[in-house]
């Protein structure tokens, strides 16, 4: 599994208008519904879901990064996108400091072990500080698909 395969490239969100958690998380599930990556009747729901998730134990894992997802059952395949905020977003991370880089992962309900694989791919790629940092500093959606191409290009080296 590639990451770009996951990503919905459309749907990237290079600067973020949302300054808080929640508005971030429906800020990429409404972009991820205008570029047909999901129903856009369900996005009330897959956000409240996504929010809730949220709730349980923040995604904001550090250095930067949250990876917010959920599962549910109105996602018809699995879906991701990256959103990019330079002022920097409270995500409740593990080490209190800001997120500037949001990657979102929808999955089917009933395909937990492809959430799970896919969940995997996503942080391998994030542990790489380059691949923060390069994310951090791209400004346009050409500049961060054209990275996430890249790196999948060196994980199969």
């Amino acid at each position: 599994m590639r990451l770009s395969e996951l990503i919905q490239a459309g749907s990237v969100v290079p600067e973020l208008t949302a300054t808080d958690r929640n508005g971030v998380i429906r800020e990429l599930i409404q972009s991820l519904a205008e570029n047909g990556a999901i129903d856009p009747d369900n996005v009330e729901a897959v956000a409240r879901a996504t929010i809730s998730r949220e709730n349980q134990g923040s995604t904001g894992f550090g250095k930067g990064v949250a990876v917010p997802h959920v599962k549910h059952d109105s996602v018809n395949s699995m879906v991701a996108t990256i959103g990019r905020s330079s002022h920097g977003v409270d995500f409740a991370a593990l080490d209190r400091a800001p997120v500037y880089t949001i990657v979102m992962l929808l999955s089917p309900s009933s395909a937990p072990e492809e959430h799970l694989a896919a969940m995997e791919k996503i942080f391998r790629y994030l542990q790489r500080e380059n691949f923060r940092r390069f994310l951090r500093q791209a400004e346009t959606r050409e500049a961060i698909v054209d990275l996430i191409e890249e790196a999948d290009e060196m994980q199969n080296e």
